[in-house]
């Protein structure tokens, strides 16, 4: 074969692969545009895979009660349980109405004697909805005067002590920054259309002063329990890690269609004083978990962005969630051709895992710790192993060769969690925990300023943080307000531990 000819064949090589990953790349982004965002494997319909490989993946939860089938003429209905419903609004006030007979109308239809009561029966449960509406209090104060030193010529005068509030010369009060707080941050509601719903209610209240009250209680009261929330973090030994793009208006030197980034540090699952805590950042760069991070010793679970490398003096564990959707990824359009047959086990594989965790879910942590040497680890080393044999030979690029190398590179950090039991196998924690800004970045778009970024994330940290301790963050935030503009706090930082969500009192008045 000439030199030619041989150019061209290699040519020709290069163009086929080029078409198959372009074609990867096709079928890719299709799946993520119009297929199911679902990674269950039942989804994934690799169902048929299963057989190759004499594996056995289950989704179910084998203590869940069937529930009984009963027949309704044409289809089958899933019976409800008894109290089922009466669950749903055991803690909600509830109020008796009784229906009686008029009483000119309690005769008896048979030989028209009057009637007597005997008894009353309980027909059904309702939730009636009753609609917000405004009130405005006007403050006023009484003032006294000492008549005897007014005799004597060294005149007194006391006025009534008035609590101070949220936001000095406004119409604000804590209860209405606290529900802005909740229709913005837990419900995504942005303040324009928070404009409409004021209005209606009889108030013409403006986005830009419902902004400037938000920035200012941040200022004056949230920021400084969240400074405190940050202290507490850093006392524990474990943390989840994620970050997301934010787009941020008027950062100095910069565009405003430059992505700026939100991110998260959260306690682990089990912790005794859980915090979400959020960080506004002007970048991805890893010197930004380096400077938070900096002096913190303990494990950090992460995904594999090469940005967390250069923290000094923790332990990163890497999420098997994320090694598996790289698996994910990479199956063809056809999930039931030969080439599905290495990502499709590479799932099942993985599966095997979470079952396995799945198992441990109640064991203390040092029973953890045993039982996943004995178990898991034997498993990830035949994962590791199979890896290396499949990996040979694929083409370049592709993402079934990413997804190899992603695990094949990253080995020492997916093993790390074996270490500890207190640590996790996933990262989803954190992922979980960033999810309610990702919803409300798709209505409010972006931060108008770089203020008003650091503001959304400390009340993000305040609203997500409260959530996970079981209090109504409503409530909590406006506990905060209506106490804290009279505290001390200022002369006395310990008692900001006051406004701490696991305080006994918060506790009493916010769950």
């Amino acid at each position: 074969m000439s030199s030619t000819e041989q150019e061209y064949q290699d040519h020709i090589k290069e163009l086929e692969h080029q078409i198959r990953l372009l074609k990867e790349q096709v079928d890719f982004l299709n799946r993520k545009l119009y297929g199911t965002k679902s990674e269950k494997t039942s989804t994934l319909e690799i169902a048929g895979q299963m057989s190759l490989f004499n594996e056995i993946e289950s989704c179910s939860d084998p203590n869940a009660q069937e529930p009984d089938l009963v027949e309704v003429e044409s289809h089958l209905r899933k019976r409800k349980y008894a109290g089922q419903r009466e669950k749903l609004v055991e803690n909600i006030p509830h109020s008796k109405v009784l229906h009686i007979i008029d009483e000119s109308e309690q005769l008896c239809e048979k030989c028209g004697s009057s009637m007597v009561k005997v008894g009353e029966e309980f027909v059904r449960t309702e939730v009636q909805f009753i609609p917000a509406k405004l009130k405005v209090i006007d403050h006023y104060r009484e003032t006294y005067e000492c008549r005897a030193c007014r005799k004597k010529g060294t005149p007194y005068m006391e006025k009534t002590p008035v609590p101070y509030p949220p936001v000095m010369h406004s119409l604000a009060s804590a209860s209405t920054i606290a529900w802005l707080i909740h229709q913005k941050f837990e419900l995504g509601i942005p303040l324009y259309r928070q404009e409409k719903d004021w209005e209606a209610l009889g108030l013409k209240l403006s986005r830009a002063t419902m902004s400037n009250w938000l920035l200012v209680v941040y200022r004056d009261w949230l920021g400084h329990v969240v400074h405190r929330l940050k202290q507490e973090l850093l006392k524990q030994n474990y943390l989840h890690i994620d970050e997301t793009h934010v787009q941020v208006l008027g950062e100095p030197g910069r565009k405003n269609t430059s992505n700026s980034y939100m991110w998260v540090y959260c306690s682990i699952k089990d912790a005794e004083n859980p915090v979400r805590y959020f960080e506004y950042q002007p970048g991805r760069g890893g010197k930004y978990p380096e400077a938070f991070l900096k002096g913190y010793e303990g494990y950090i679970h992460t995904d594999a962005y090469s940005g967390y490398n250069g923290i000094i003096g923790v332990k990163r564990c890497l999420c098997y969630t994320h090694l598996r959707r790289t698996f994910v990824d990479a199956l063809p359009k056809d999930v039931h051709t030969p080439e599905a047959s290495k990502p499709a086990e590479a799932i099942l594989r993985l599966n095997k895992l979470f079952d396995l965790e799945a198992e441990l879910e109640t064991y203390s942590p040092d029973q953890k710790k045993k039982e996943r040497l004995l178990h898991e680890k034997p498993l990830l080393e035949a994962f590791w192993s199979w890896a290396e044999k499949n990996a040979v030979g694929e083409l370049p690029k592709s993402k079934l060769s990413k997804a190899f190398h992603y695990a094949l590179n990253n080995r020492q950090e997916f093993f790390q969690y074996l270490e500890d039991g207190h640590c996790s196998i996933s990262n989803s924690l954190a992922e979980n925990c960033i999810r309610p800004f990702v919803i409300g970045r798709k209505n409010w778009l972006f931060a108008g300023s770089p203020k008003g970024a650091s503001a959304s994330a400390g009340i993000y940290t305040l609203v997500e943080t409260a959530k996970a301790n079981g209090l109504a963050p409503i409530k909590y935030i406006k506990y905060i307000l209506s106490d804290m503009p009279g505290s001390a706090f200022l002369e006395h930082p310990e008692y900001l531990d006051d406004y701490l969500p696991w305080n006994p009192m918060v506790k009493e008045l916010c769950q």
